[in-house]
């Protein structure tokens, strides 16, 4: 085979280039040759017989077989399509400055990395230039974490391209453990192990199914975040797919010091039935899951939908097998297939807690659904209390936290909640009224800005009009009032008003209110928006 090693003829002096030019048989002038064509082939996994036909096609179709290797000089992509490689084949080995050891470039680790990639560049432009066709093998697919892309950047937008799709190895993985990745609605996450560790767990919390890329030496913090994240006893390893000396196994029984580069974690998918079936591996992390104790989980969802729910709410969402909670905030959580589902009316707190609580007595795993967040006049108070009198006592409870309906408001209106403030409900099926009065004439009293939640409802139309006489007894009428309604939802509002100018008659229970301190401004900005902001800075 002929190797060119550093084949790059002089774009300037391409006239006089016997590779860039060809004589014309009539006349014996100079015609110029037309460029050839960059293919970008993917092998896909490992196994060349899980090369594609078109892969096949394009090798046999190049002058040029293109393929990076580290500086040992030996290359996975040209292994797995030596059987398709001719003698007369020129060979362009693309290969690393570095890997994962330092670098004394002057630009560090990315300026080695992007000057190698900009010669490498030239070099296949150089043959394209002469007219030979370049095939860059590339393992699994060409545009999937693959060192082709750089090549497609630099070079497609200057010559014909075509890119060959390849088995990835992550569809290898999933085959070869015999586990479903994703199943009806659930989707899939794919994420490298070189995220921060932080940055990973979330990642890893809130997906339905997930793949983690790029292990080897991220082993170790790949799976500090998967434990992070509650996901480890779910996590598959899967090392060298398809090729020699493939592993697999639960990635939790894994020795970090044997993991090499080419190794992927999964999680699969979580559908009834999946965990059954796969590799022996599969069906002891499904005894793992099994013998895990139940425990009630109250889950946050914000104020309205996907949008607002944070990656722990939904990563303990996906791991309940039954959902309990208010009908209305129950329709916010996507259905998941193998979860029950319990929705009931907004009256029956206690029933609700002690009912998710015998549920995780018989060992399941029960998320109880809270609107906002589950310790602000929602359900984590009703669970804690049942949960602290036999026979609950001994069942596992964690709150996991919302945003609230007053942060949410104060967001979409500026910054009114920028120094101290309280949180009062106007609700007095709990509490005596008297009570509420007294709490506004303290908070009033301090001069703290007031978030008011349940301020009116059907039933209950005289209870915001007395607040706000008693506000108005030691507030300026002229204190601002932010009036959010349905935040997050269809019907999302939010106006700034008086205390004077409240009209009741426009509140209902969809409405969350901000009363303003002293220090409480409205302003009119130069891009006509209106923001209320508290100042940082009280005088003294």
């Amino acid at each position: 085979m002929n190797a060119i090693p550093n084949a790059t003829p002089d774009p300037a002096n391409a006239a006089s280039d016997p590779t860039n030019a060809a004589l014309d048989p009539a006349d014996g002038s100079v015609e110029a040759v037309a460029p050839g064509k960059l293919y970008g082939v993917g092998l896909g996994p490992g196994d060349p017989s899980l090369m594609t036909l078109r892969a096949v096609e394009a090798i046999a179709a190049a002058d040029v077989v293109a393929y990076h290797s580290a500086r040992h000089g030996r290359s996975i992509a040209r292994s797995i399509a030596e059987r398709h490689l001719r003698a007369d084949h020129i060979e362009e080995p693309l290969v690393y400055p570095v890997t994962t050891e330092t670098t004394d470039h002057p630009g560090g680790y990315a300026g080695a990395m992007e000057e190698f990639y900009e010669q490498a560049a030239a070099r296949l432009a150089a043959h394209l230039e002469a007219g030979r066709s370049v095939a860059v093998l590339a393992e699994g697919d060409p545009l999937f974490y693959g060192s082709y892309m750089h090549m497609h950047k630099r070079l497609a937008g200057r010559y014909e391209a075509e890119v060959i799709p390849g088995v990835t190895s992550v569809q290898a993985a999933s085959a070869r453990l015999g586990r479903p990745l994703v199943e009806g609605e659930e989707t899939l996450t794919v994420l490298p192990g070189t995220l921060p560790h932080d940055e990973l767990a979330a990642r890893l919390a809130c997906a339905d199914s997930a793949a983690v890329m790029k292990l080897g030496r991220t082993f170790p913090a790949v799976r500090s975040a998967l434990e992070t994240a509650g996901r480890l006893d779910e996590a598959l390893y899967v090392e060298r797919a398809t090729m020699s000396g493939e592993r697999v196994g639960r990635l939790a029984d894994v020795d970090p010091s044997t993991v090499p580069y080419f190794a992927v974690a999964i999680l699969p998918s979580r559908a009834p039935g999946n965990a059954s079936v796969g590799v022996a591996a599969a069906a002891v992390q499904n005894e793992v899951r099994a013998g895990t104790p139940g425990e009630v989980v109250v889950v946050g969802l914000g104020p309205a939908g996907p949008m607002w729910l944070t990656p722990q709410a939904r990563s303990a969402l996906a791991a309940a097998d039954e959902l309990v909670g208010y009908t209305t905030y129950m329709d916010r959580v996507p259905v998941r297939p193998g979860q029950r589902r319990h929705a009931s009316d907004n009256r029956v707190e206690a029933e609700r807690a002690e009912f998710a609580l015998e549920l995780a007595r018989r060992g399941r795993r029960v998320a109880v659904v809270s609107s906002g967040d589950p310790g602000v006049f929602a359900m984590a108070t009703a669970v804690l209390e049942a949960a602290c009198a036999e026979p609950y006592k001994d069942v596992a409870v964690r709150v996991v936290p919302g945003i609230t309906a007053a942060q949410s408001a104060a967001a979409l209106a500026g910054a009114p909640l920028g120094h101290d403030f309280a949180v009062v409900s106007l609700s007095d099926r709990l509490k005596p009224w008297r009570v509420v009065e007294a709490r506004l004439r303290a908070t009033s009293e301090a001069d703290l800005v007031l978030a008011l939640y349940n301020p009116a409802s059907h039933s209950r139309r005289t209870q915001l009009e007395t607040a706000l006489k008693v506000l108005l007894e030691r507030r300026s009428p002229d204190t601002p009032v932010v009036v959010a309604r349905d935040v997050g939802g269809p019907e999302q509002a939010v106006r700034i008003t008086t205390l004077a100018a409240l009209d009741p008659a426009t509140v209902d229970m969809r409405c969350v209110l901000l009363v303003g301190s002293s220090q409480t401004h409205v302003v009119e900005r130069g891009d006509g928006t209106t923001v209320a902001w508290t100042s940082r800075r009280y005088p003294d």
